[in-house]
């Protein structure tokens, strides 16, 4: 568990929740469990995914993926345990903080709709049974959004909703993050095109190898990259009522269409 959450990345997730945060005016005192309770989630699916059985992956960050250095079966229980550590993180982080029942509940609900069925599970489901099959533009924006953008959409209305955000406020989050949840998978598929492995940490020319619905594979790399920008875009306008304290969220939706890893 420790290899497989403490071994690198961008953290995007727990940032984006302290951000969105601090753009709707909150304090962000006791905020770090439920932000680590996100980056935990998205570790879990990290090992799952890069077992032989679903993208069979030898590399992430850099390191060897967790199922090569301690076999799958102890992979499958390392991520099992780091979803269930998630919500006991927010559970204990509530207790501790003595958070509202009612946020805390809805937090819970918010966090496992986004990484359940109708959320990262769901899409990666989709996302395997179209391997090697044609796809449509539709398809394959309902994989991205499920797969990847949900859990970001999530990090960013968990943080809003932790700073006490208004309806206006939470509705203007929310618009952000479903942009850039979008924004940064498509980034993610052209650097698997164009970028090098040095830097990525994770193998290159995988997704067009497994023969994977992405971005480029239907529309081509230029494309995809206008597509993210602007979506990107549309991300910063979208939150252009709540003024300097939402800086952070603006650079980091500029940073997810100029990143090289």
């Amino acid at each position: 568990m420790r290899y497989s959450v403490l071994g690198g990345g961008k953290r995007i997730r727990p940032i984006l929740a302290i951000a969105a945060c601090e753009a709707v005016g909150g304090e962000t005192e006791g905020i770090l469990p439920f932000a680590c309770a996100l980056e935990m989630v998205h570790a879990y699916s990290l090992v799952h995914d890069d077992l032989p059985a679903m993208d069979n992956d030898d590399f992430r960050r850099g390191r060897p993926t967790t199922h090569r250095v301690y076999g799958d079966a102890m992979a499958i229980l390392a991520g099992d345990a780091l979803l269930t550590a998630a919500f006991q993180t927010i559970g204990r982080g509530a207790l501790e903080k003595n958070l509202d029942p009612t946020l805390a509940i809805d937090v819970v609900r918010e966090v496992s709709l986004a990484a359940g069925f109708s959320g990262m599970v769901g899409g990666q489901a989709v996302d395997m049974e179209f391997e090697g099959r044609e796809v449509d533009l539709p398809t394959v924006e309902y994989i991205h959004t499920h797969k990847t953008g949900a859990l970001i959409l999530a990090s960013v209305r968990t943080g809003a909703r932790f700073g006490q955000a208004s309806p206006k406020q939470l509705e203007a989050v929310t618009k952000y993050g479903e942009r850039i949840g979008l924004a940064f998978q498509i980034v993610d598929d052209v650097l698997n095109v164009t970028g090098q492995r040095a830097e990525l940490g994770k193998s290159i020319g995988s997704d067009e190898a497994r023969k994977k619905a992405t971005y480029p594979a239907l529309v081509g790399v230029i494309e995809s990259k206008r597509l993210a920008e602007s979506l990107v875009e549309e991300a910063i306008s979208s939150i252009a009522t709540l003024g300097k304290s939402a800086d952070p969220l603006r650079e980091i939706a500029r940073y997810l269409v100029s990143r090289e890893s």
